[in-house]
Formats: C-alpha cells, structure tokens, sequence
C-alpha cells in the first residue's frame, strides 16, 4: 500500500471526454491542450499540480455535462528514471 505521497505531486495526465471543446477553454481548464478527436470525442492533456487540482479538473467537466471517458495519469521525461 501507498502513503499517497505519490499522488501530491505533479503529474501528467490524459483527460478523454465525449463532446467537442474549443481551444478557447484551455485557461479555463488550468492551462491543458486541448485537441478535438474522432467521434465527438475531446482529449485534454497536460501537467496537474496534484490530486486536489485533478478533482477540481474533474468537477469542471462534470458542470459541463461532459461524459468522462478516460482519466490517465501518464509518464513524462522528467518522472523517468524518478524514485
């Protein structure tokens, strides 16, 4: 089991919604790329400061009504090779 320290950090992450965002929403959603996919589908992808700004992230999409597809949490350059 973890302590969650883990978690309180930064981290790259792959946000997947069903509906189309403009690139115009990117400040709103704390700076992340925003690119429009096949099937009426959005990918928001970027640096989160730590969980609590992850769940802040989430609860704006869920204001949106935007159906959530995929959370990731993903590696980048700098975490690897990190203990």
């Amino acid at each position: 089991m973890t302590n969650g320290r883990t978690f309180d950090k930064p981290a790259c992450y792959e946000i997947r919604v069903k509906g189309n965002l403009e690139q115009t929403w990117s400040d709103w959603f704390d700076g992340l790329t925003i690119v429009p996919q096949d099937n009426d589908e959005t990918l928001l992808t970027g640096r989160v400061v730590d969980q609590s700004a992850l769940h802040g992230l989430l609860a704006k999409i869920s204001n949106l009504g935007l159906p959530l597809l995929l959370v990731k949490r993903v590696e980048n350059a700098s975490e690897r090779g990190a203990s």
